[in-house]
């Protein structure tokens, strides 16, 4: 007599930073296990609407935000939001019947995960940075398992439900076989001249965009080509700063979809220190320079970029520096291929390539071996 389908939900999104390992997870979910029903929860009007379809599988979106830190009018809308989430999340559970419930951070996991532990359904957590997002650490205390990427993580978590997974990459970032030529030729640019990618994760990041804005004449001068991921919000500004500078080697894309290519594309690689784009840059062995965010809580992305820069894995170049100093080493490393290759051999080393199917193997034995759903 054949099992049942395993039924799992993943929640969370907003960045993506949550949204692609979540992606990840499912497809190393249907890798093991080819007839399982995957359901994501989202959050309605953020990116994972639209990314999550794009990969194949199918969303429901939740009305919820996040509670702004600053005192604004719409914090009055945040309790509203949080109740309407809470019931609807509840209902997609008792209608779906998941066997897990996977929550990788952002608005929607929260009201999702909270639900799934209500209804006595198994749990288990995905945490990407040094310093849990506040979702993870109230979700932590019922959840069954914690998934980290980082040592130390039982200053916030319960330490008997962690586990060392790494965190989780998109398949075709680990899978691609194209040669830097075919790379450099899906961007019409010169494989024959250095590359330069700048890439301030999925929605842009300002200070990043404002410093190559005021540096394309700078590459130009040393022929190198720069591969600029903007965001949506720059992507206008950063074609008009392109044509005022009447420069040829400077290629501004809003969104880089086929991010695979873009890595094979490029020598050198300037980044904010996500964990996830940190987590990219290791497996592909990319020399990079990394400007972490200041505007993260408890300043993690300086400290997940300091833990590559002690092992000789990457530079860093602070916020507060990027103005005087960002576009001098991204230069210098681009035109320095002995460093280049010292860089690339050591962030490889920090790599886990196998951390999607671990976390995926854990999620299928929570679902397997669970207790009786609650009425």
């Amino acid at each position: 007599m054949p099992l049942p389908k395993l039924k799992i939900i993943i929640s969370g999104g907003g960045t993506g930073g949550h949204i692609f390992p979540a992606i990840a997870i499912a497809d190393a979910i249907k890798q093991l296990e080819p007839q399982a029903e995957i359901l994501f929860i989202g959050a309605k009007g953020r990116m994972e609407m639209d990314k999550v379809p794009a990969a194949g599988y199918p969303i429901k979106g939740l009305w919820i935000s996040g509670l702004q830190r600053s005192l604004t009018p719409k914090n009055l809308s945040f309790p509203f939001k949080l109740i309407h989430s809470a019931i609807a999340a509840r209902r997609i559970l008792k209608e779906f019947k998941p066997n897990v419930v996977v929550g990788v951070g952002g608005y929607a996991s929260g009201p999702t995960l909270r639900a799934a532990e209500q209804l006595g359904i198994p749990t288990v957590l995905q945490e990407q940075n040094s310093y849990p997002g506040l979702t993870n650490k109230l979700l932590a205390s019922k959840a069954n398992f914690i998934c980290v990427a980082y040592s130390g993580m039982e200053k916030y978590f319960p330490k008997e439900k962690i586990i060392m997974t790494g965190n989780p990459v998109r398949k075709e970032i680990l899978s691609s076989t194209l040669t830097k030529e075919e790379a450099c030729n899906f961007f019409e640019l010169d494989p024959e001249r250095p590359v330069v990618l700048s890439v301030g994760g999925s929605l842009g990041a300002y200070t990043l965009n404002k410093v190559m804005a005021n540096s394309l004449t700078e590459y130009d001068k040393k022929d190198i080509q720069v591969l600029w991921q903007t965001g949506k919000s720059f992507i206008e500004t950063a074609n008009q700063k392109v044509k005022d500078a009447r420069v040829g080697n400077v290629t501004p894309m809003s969104f880089i979809q086929r991010m695979d290519l873009a890595y094979t594309a490029a020598d050198v690689v300037i980044s904010r220190a996500g964990a996830i784009a940190i987590s990219e840059l290791c497996l592909r062995g990319k020399p990079s320079i990394l400007v972490p965010s200041p505007n993260v809580a408890e300043d993690h992305q300086t400290r997940n970029a300091m833990a590559l820069v002690h092992d000789q894995a990457a530079i860093m170049v602070p916020d507060g520096s990027a103005d005087e100093d960002l576009t001098s080493s991204a230069i210098k490393l681009a035109l320095d291929k002995n460093l280049q290759n010292i860089l690339s051999e050591n962030i490889k080393e920090l790599g886990y390539p196998d951390a999607a199917i671990e976390i995926a193997r854990i999620v299928i034995n929570c679902a397997t071996s669970k207790p009786e759903t609650k009425k």
